[in-house]
């Protein structure tokens, strides 16, 4: 059983925010948890929230389905973090020159799944 949590917008530069995401990409989900919660990275708090959702969504999947949740099982199969669109503005400098700034945003995804037990032969 597989979920998904996509946060669009986020105002991290997506190359601190890839920082983040490699330290948990293939762990178990609630050891991601703990490493996103006391990283010190500004970047990991909205990554946490976005793991965290993608956690409650894979809840919401298994109730409706009728099986049976238990957190141990999930891990993160899929972590990644594209650029979103650039904000532009422009400080003032010396003799009237005027620089841009490039404020970055980011679209963080999160899919977590269950390892399947059993082996295809």
């Amino acid at each position: 059983m597989e979920a998904k949590a996509i946060a669009r917008y986020v105002r991290v530069t997506p190359m601190k925010a890839r920082r983040v995401v490699d330290l948990v990409r293939g762990k178990q989900a609630n050891e991601a948890l703990a490493i996103l919660q006391f990283a010190p990275q500004g970047a990991s708090e909205p990554v946490y929230k976005v793991v965290a959702s993608a956690m409650a969504n894979a809840r919401q999947h298994a109730d409706k389905a009728g099986v049976a949740f238990n957190e141990d099982d999930y891990v993160i199969t899929e972590a990644r973090v594209d650029e979103g669109p650039t904000m532009k503005r422009f400080r003032p400098r010396a003799q009237g020159r005027a620089y841009r700034i490039n404020k970055r945003t980011s679209h963080v995804t999160i899919v977590v799944g269950t390892e399947e037990k059993g082996g295809d032969q």
